[in-house]
Parts: structure tokens; sequence; C-alpha cells
């Protein structure tokens, strides 16, 4: 197995692909030791090659399970000497289409994925945390935090459910030394970015968002600002600059930001 050997480490979900995948190799590149986890044992492979095997732990780990936590805990502490400096919980899926057609089943997962797996890596992991001293806990949200989305709301209230549980546990957990922080991207580009009413479904919101001309950031965006949800001082993390005017608009100008919204939803059938 290898070891931390010293090194600050941090458990990454979500860490094939993506956001976790980029950041897991910007920390590597500044002397982090790894923990790697996600369903896709191949994307993991891959990841852990890239960075080198003597710097991550890698195990599989659906965050809706707690035994695969407690599982992937184990292995963790056993290579970091029981040290946690930063969680990221970042692992998420959406389902994006008019709320009536999107099956409650495919509902019931995103919020088991985004919300029920956030809190279980933070019961999980508070006594490592704990036990490391001025250690973090970083939350993957969304603007769709911030605003409310159409065609995305399952998704957008779990990310409103992940941005109020930061903001509780940054107060709550602060006499135990331990930071919580969310990392609140627009749109970045991963693989997400194909979620549709369904798995498989012909209909992605990539496809939205390159008719409408949003802009779509680099993932090379949001892992330096996970990097800055790890060391600053703030509690939310805005990656992107239509994100942080996102943020302003919903803040101060509601309802000119409503008006642009509707303008930009297709027609109801």
């Amino acid at each position: 197995m290898a070891k931390a050997n010293g090194r600050k480490s941090i458990f990454i979900t979500g860490a094939a692909s993506g956001i976790g995948a980029e950041t897991a190799r910007l920390f590597h590149s500044r002397g982090w030791f790894c923990g790697l986890y996600d369903i896709d044992e191949t994307g993991l492979k891959a990841v852990a090659d890239e960075i080198g095997a003597d710097n991550c732990h890698v195990a599989t780990l659906n965050v809706t399970k707690r035994e695969d936590w407690a599982a992937a805990m184990t292995g963790f502490s056993e290579a970091t000497g029981g040290k946690m400096n930063v969680l990221f919980n970042n692992a998420g899926i959406g389902r994006h289409g008019w709320f009536e057609d999107i099956p409650p089943e495919e509902a019931d997962l995103v919020v088991d994925v985004n919300v029920k797996g956030v809190i279980n890596g933070i019961y999980a992991s508070i006594s490592l945390l704990k036990e490391t001293g001025e250690a973090r806990i970083v939350n993957t949200a969304s603007t769709a935090g911030v605003v409310g989305s159409p065609r995305l709301a399952v998704y957008s209230a779990t990310k409103f459910a992940v941005r109020g549980l930061t903001e509780a546990l940054d107060v709550e957990l602060s006499g135990l030394g331990i930071r919580c922080t969310s990392l609140m991207p627009w749109f970045i580009d991963t693989p997400i970015l194909d979620m549709g009413l369904t798995e498989g479904a012909n209909v992605k919101m990539a496809d939205e968002i390159r008719e409408n001309g949003q802009d779509v950031y680099p993932v090379s965006l949001a892992a330096e600002t996970a990097w800055e949800a790890a060391h600053g001082k703030d509690i939310h993390y805005m990656a992107g600059k239509r994100a942080k005017q996102a943020r302003f608009a919903a803040r101060f100008m509601p309802g000119r930001l409503k008006k642009q919204i509707l303008g930009g939803l297709p027609p109801r059938d």
C-alpha cells in the first residue's frame, strides 16, 4: 500500500473524471497525497497511473453506501497514519429536463448521491478530520445552488442543500478546528454536462448550452478554485466569471435575473 509519509492528504470522491480527476492532478503536483474514490474503476486506474501509484490510495466507493465509506476510511487511514487534511465531497450526478418528465426514481438517485452522499462522507471522515488539526471539508455545490435552475430543479435543490449544510457545519465544526467550504462552479467542461432525463437519453444538457452560446469553463479552473476552497478564508468559492455574476444578480437583481432565465427557456409542449 502507498503511504503518505508525512505529506498532506486529500480524500476525493468522483475522482475518476472531471473536476475530481483534475483536482487530484493539481494537488499531486503540489506535493499532496491523494485518495481517489469513485464507482468507475477504469477511470480511477487511469488517474492513478497518471499521478503514480506511490502518490495515491485508490478504491471503489459508492457514496450512497455507508459500508463503502467505512471501508474507504479504513484504507485511507492506514495510508495516511490516521490523518486527513481535506475531504473533497465532489461526487455528483444530475438529470436535465422538465420536472414532470424526470422519473421519480431518477430524482431519488440525484438526491441520494448529491445530498446523502455528502452527509455520509462527513459522518465517515469526521474522526480523521478531528485528529488532523486545521482540516477542511470542501463540498462541490454549483451555481445552481445559488440560483434556482429550471429544468434542473431537483439537481438545483440538492445543491442548495449542500450550500446550507456547508454554511451550518462551517460554524458548528469550527470548535473542532475544522472548516467547511463549498466549490460553486458555473458550467465546467466535464461529463456531467451530458446529463439527460435518464441514463442514455438522446437529449443532453450540453446540447442546449451550446445552442444558447453560454460559457463553459475548463476543468482546470474548477480545480484551481477547489485549491482555493481548501486554503482560503471564505465559505463559498465561485468558479468562473459567470458564476460570480449569477451570485451578484441573485442577491441584488432577482427580478431581472428571473426574466433572463425565462428568456432562455424553450417553450412548453
